[in-house]
């Protein structure tokens, strides 16, 4: 039986509200799930989630990265 492997995750915080930015910048917001200010998910660590924190790092940051 294979060992199943451990996924990195990435938990990503909303620190500013959206509104007063482009749409596309709120849209990227609510794809990661979050909702609220101080709202806190946890993603898997992958190249389309580093894309688009990326894109809006004035609005989210970045609280915890596991191996």
């Amino acid at each position: 039986m294979a060992k199943k492997e451990a996924t990195k995750t990435i938990k990503v915080r909303q620190r500013k509200s959206p509104i007063g930015y482009p749409r596309p910048q709120r849209e990227v917001l609510r794809s990661l799930g979050l909702r609220r200010i101080r709202h806190v998910v946890e993603r898997q660590d992958t190249p389309a989630v580093r894309g688009m924190i990326k894109k809006i790092p004035h609005l989210v940051e970045v609280v915890e990265e596991t191996p």
